[in-house]
């Protein structure tokens, strides 16, 4: 691997010392299939993790410091293990001090220092989950260093509520739960309240996933993200008139929220809870279509799911919705919707293998001519999770 031993050259140039005593680690990017904003609202969600992520390499050092360095940004830092706070002026590397906060907090503490050198492939800002693959690389390699395995499962809660306490956004479970436990060749139908999971063969046969990178970055924390939570929050406090134990919008029955959906106050309240019940609801006929093969319907259920982001969610944007109005233009495309947290980054089409280099060239040239900016096209495939690459090292 090439790539792998220019990186550990780099390694050695920023931290110094040898290559022999590096680890290396590495963690996919995720994209989501369909069910958009209903993690945190405890419903299911169907992801699958990508053939492209983070590479973590590490080496313990002796001081009880942590070195982090990275071949993306020019921000490094050196830290004690004993202290880790959040600084703004620190940027990316909030994320895997997030991950060491978190482990402190449960009582692993490091018995050493590390240096810690990140390369990753996935588009910062592009909502594939950059900040969920470093999390989860982090906390893995870490925790096999120290002789302390942890389920997948559970480096999934931690790093999830690494991201909400720590760096303060408060997503759901999804991301860091499609990159720690991803398996190729399968999405993983999850249900966000129970943790209850299940891998899922996806068989798209003639057809390819295309991501499209709309290059307009989204900003999470800066974003209307978790005005959105709110807003779901306040739906249930509503519904809880007919439903007093109710904790999340995910535990009605699609049956149940339209039947009391007028007890919502506020129209646009109503049109987010709106968006939550029947996405879930369509995550459960994917099910369906996909165990009958029916990738045509499946593709349906894909654009109802952009089409609700946009009306009832109003999470999409210009750019998102130029990307899949021109993607569902082109002959062969069974379905296109946005992907990730919305505001900015990426859609994800369904595309016959016969049409993606017509897809790759009308779908850029309409969204250059829409929006002014460049997208970047991915024709991807569906990896594993979180492993330790210990052959190819």
């Amino acid at each position: 691997m090439a790539l792998l031993a220019e990186l550990k050259r780099k390694f050695v140039d920023r931290f110094g010392g040898e290559e022999s005593g590096i680890s290396v680690y590495e963690a996919p990017g995720r994209v989501n299939l369909i069910g958009e904003h209903t993690d945190y609202n405890g419903g299911s969600v169907f992801p699958a993790a990508l053939t492209f992520g983070t590479t973590l390499l590490l080496r313990p050092r002796e001081d009880g410091k942590l070195g982090f360095a990275s071949t993306n940004f020019p921000i490094s830092r050196e830290i004690s293990t004993e202290n880790v706070t959040f600084r703004e002026e620190d940027d990316w590397i909030n994320y895997p001090k997030g991950v060491v906060w978190e482990l402190n907090q449960r009582g692993i503490k490091l018995s050493r220092g590390y240096d810690l050198l990140y390369h990753g492939e996935i588009p910062n800002g592009a909502g594939l989950s950059s900040s969920a693959s470093i999390e989860v690389v982090t906390a893995f390699a870490l925790l096999s260093m120290e002789g302390k395995p942890a389920d997948p499962v559970d480096i999934a809660v931690w790093c999830q509520h690494a991201e909400n306490e720590f760096i303060g956004v408060k997503c759901g479970i999804m991301d860091q739960f499609a990159v720690a436990n991803g398996k190729k060749d399968h999405a993983i139908l999850l249900d966000c309240d129970t943790l209850r999971y299940e891998l899922v063969p996806f068989r798209t046969g003639e057809f390819k996933l295309v991501i499209g990178n709309t290059n307009k970055r989204r900003g999470l924390v800066d974003s209307k993200y978790n005005e959105r939570r709110s807003q779901c929050e306040q739906a249930v406090r509503d519904l809880r008139k007919a439903f007093p134990e109710l904790q999340l919008l995910g535990q009605l029955s699609i049956e149940q929220f339209r039947g009391h959906e007028h007890l919502i106050q506020d129209e646009t309240v109503r049109k987010r809870a709106r968006h939550v019940a029947e996405e879930i609801h369509r995550v459960a006929l994917s099910m369906d279509v996909l165990k009958r093969g029916d990738l045509a319907e499946f593709g349906l259920l894909m654009n109802a799911s952009h089409d609700s982001l946009r009306d009832l969610y109003e999470v999409t944007g210009a750019e998102l919705d130029a990307m899949v109005e021109a993607a569902r233009s082109v002959p062969g495309v069974l379905g296109s919707r946005m992907t990730g947290a919305g505001f900015g980054g990426c859609t994800i089409s369904l595309v016959h293998q016969n049409s993606v280099e017509r897809f790759l060239s009308e779908v850029g040239s309409k969204y250059e001519a829409a929006t002014g900016l460049r997208a970047d096209f991915y024709v991807c495939d569906i990896g594993d999770g979180v492993r330790e690459l210990k052959g190819e090292a």
